[in-house]
């Protein structure tokens, strides 16, 4: 046995090491090729030298660094004071002190917000030089420090109010039309508040529909800020044509015809959703896995959604109710109740015996209860009987009087001039203009199909 193990060692040895001196000649091989094209080379490059984080700077830009101004970025977060940022960048006792007297002689110090950025630069010894500090939509502050004291300035952004149209068709979601048409795609959330009770933005709208919008774009410093008031506008669905007019210090829009917009009801207490089931007497439920009764209509949104009421009443009850999870139930006029069910918190001051408006903020979606996934099931009842949502026939509020029709028609034909030409009529006056503003009469850029077409107002 012995034997046979020396004779397989001797074996494997013999095959081992002509392998061995081979691989070492390919190798030597290789490297003799490599210095000799090295040293043919006409422009010979050395090897690159592995990163060492010992290895300093070269000594020509060090005084370069001394003079760099290199900020430190960050944001105010919720719960956070400017003794807190103050202190975290260095500041201590008196030199906190004077810093935040100084910042509070320029800026309300309770209205700072969450989220608001601010830039600070220290000097080569690390200490504080400068600070600045941006308050959404208001303005920039810049605090520079000299010796023991502080500088500030405040510098209020350069606001301006332009009035522009816009005309585009239905290919997407409404934010992507409008965005196709060069608007932008917050325009589709002031659209949805004109038309919310003649048009629900998360069933009735179809591809191919047309729309116009006249609006306010707000901008500061001359760059798109936000969107303000919709002046008119209107909205094809598939043949069905919409106007929109606002009219009145009291900023209510009203049909061509002088009809306010307003209604009884919203068409939907979300303000931009899908629906993912409709009012059913005979549905599965995925939950219970049988056949029974589904009284509302599910809305799919995230968790944390607002939810509106849709109409005037009185809070009935607001707590946990069985299978709907978290519940709210406002009680209207005329023996109507809607309920809001799966719910994942309540709006402060939410209670039984609270009166609500059209339009309030009673809740929050959620997936509380039987649920599969998050989402809202909105409820109507009809004095004992629970009726479809999606049919419910509103009641239109009062009219203008008379008297007054013949200034709604002319405001009426100067802004539907406005929606054909992209231009306001000369002279005319557009309400809720704060004082420092200027009005420009412009349209939005147009999208890459966009073309010139007759107006959809009648």
């Amino acid at each position: 046995m012995q034997s046979k193990r020396v004779y397989l060692g001797t074996t494997v040895l013999r095959w081992l090491l002509p392998l061995g001196l081979i691989a070492l000649g390919a190798g030597v091989a290789l490297s003799t090729r490599s210095l000799e094209a090295y040293n043919r080379s006409p422009y010979p490059l050395p090897p690159t030298p592995r990163f060492n984080a010992r290895v300093t700077l070269p000594d020509e830009a060090t005084p370069w660094l001394a003079h760099a101004r290199v900020p430190v970025e960050s944001k105010l977060v919720r719960g956070e004071t400017v003794a807190d940022v103050f202190s975290r960048l260095g500041l201590q006792g008196t030199a906190l002190r004077d810093a935040t007297d100084s910042l509070a002689g320029k800026v309300n110090l309770r209205g700072l917000r969450a989220g608001n950025r601010y830039s600070a630069f220290f000097n080569p010894d690390a200490s504080l030089a400068s600070f600045e500090m941006t308050l959404d939509g208001s303005g920039r502050v810049e605090m520079v420090r000299r010796g023991n004291e502080w500088k500030s300035d405040w510098q209020p952004f350069q606001r301006r109010v332009e009035v522009r149209a816009l005309q585009g068709t239905l290919a997407g979601s409404l934010e992507e039309s409008i965005r196709a048409a060069g608007g932008p795609p917050m325009l589709a959330y002031r659209m949805a508040d004109v038309f919310q009770w003649d048009l629900d933005f998360s069933k009735d709208l179809q591809k191919g529909d047309r729309f116009e919008v006249l609006y306010q774009q707000i901008l500061l410093d001359g760059k798109a800020y936000d969107v303000g008031t919709v002046l008119a506008a209107v909205y094809d669905n598939h043949g069905r044509v919409h106007e929109a007019y606002r009219y009145g210090d009291s900023g209510v829009y009203y049909d061509g015809d002088g009809s306010p917009m307003r209604k009884m009801f919203l068409r939907s207490p979300l303000r931009y959703s899908h629906i993912t089931s409709s009012f059913n007497l005979h549905r599965f439920h995925p939950v219970l896995n049988e056949y029974r009764p589904h009284y509302g209509v599910d809305y799919g949104a995230p968790v944390g959604t607002p939810v509106q009421v849709t109409a005037n009443g009185t809070v009935v009850s607001a707590g946990w109710d069985k299978g709907g999870g978290n519940v709210v139930k406002v009680q209207h006029g005329g023996g109507y109740m809607t309920a809001y069910l799966h719910l994942s918190r309540f709006a402060p001051g939410i209670r039984p015996g609270a009166r609500v408006r059209q339009g309030d903020i009673i809740a929050y979606t959620g997936a509380t209860g039987l649920a599969t996934g998050p989402h809202l099931d909105y409820r109507v009842k009809l004095r004992d009987t629970w009726i479809d949502p999606l049919t419910l026939k509103s009641v239109r509020d009062e009219p203008i009087p008379a008297s007054r029709m013949a200034s709604f028609r002319s405001w009426r034909d100067n802004l539907r001039a406005g929606l054909r030409d992209g231009v306001l009529p000369r002279g005319m006056q557009v309400p809720d203009l704060g004082p420092g503003t200027q009005l420009a009469r412009g349209q939005a850029a147009p999208g890459p199909s966009a073309e010139p077409r007759e107006s959809l107002a009648r």
